[in-house]
């Protein structure tokens, strides 16, 4: 089930983020890190109604957000549609005990499926670009790779920035 996230769950939130940065790392994939995702962004997430929590046999084991808000970095990108009426996806993750059953796709299919019925005209991501599991996961679901982004405090290597046209 999806669904959105409590404040009282955000312990078990960071529990999945962190197994997934710890597994990233070990496999040569420095995206996230101590500094990202953190609390207080998680907190913010749910103070705006933005994160969803994957549960799984009554325990969270994935996390998406679905947000309004366009990042500073996203600006100067040239989007395939106007920046008015897009969803954001961040901090898309799987527990990695959980990950290879279809979970990340049924998130990205709740996602898209949201943006529809909410009338965006798209919606809009970055994955970093050495994560090449991700950026073949968001290709293969019809993601227009258009511009790279740099966050210096994650890695020196470049995110890639995606659109799907709704």
């Amino acid at each position: 089930m999806i669904r959105l996230a409590k404040i009282s769950e955000i312990n078990e939130i960071l529990t999945v983020t962190k197994a997934c940065a710890a597994f990233m790392i070990e496999n040569g994939i420095y995206q996230w890190n101590e500094h990202y995702p953190s609390k207080q962004a998680f907190l913010n997430d749910i103070a705006q109604g933005e994160l969803y929590v994957l549960e799984v046999d009554k325990k969270i084991e994935g996390t998406i957000v679905l947000s309004t808000h366009m990042d500073n970095e996203y600006i100067p990108i040239k989007w395939l549609t106007k920046s008015d009426t897009n969803l954001y996806i961040h901090r898309l993750s799987v527990h990695p005990e959980h990950q290879g059953k279809g979970y990340a796709q049924k998130m990205m299919t709740f996602a898209e499926s949201y943006a529809k019925e909410n009338k965006f005209a798209s919606v809009r991501l970055d994955t970093f670009s050495v994560n090449k599991r991700n950026v073949r996961f968001y290709e293969a679901r019809g993601y227009k790779r258009l511009a790279d982004i740099y966050f210096p405090k994650q890695s020196e290597h470049p995110f890639l920035c995606y659109e799907l046209v709704l």
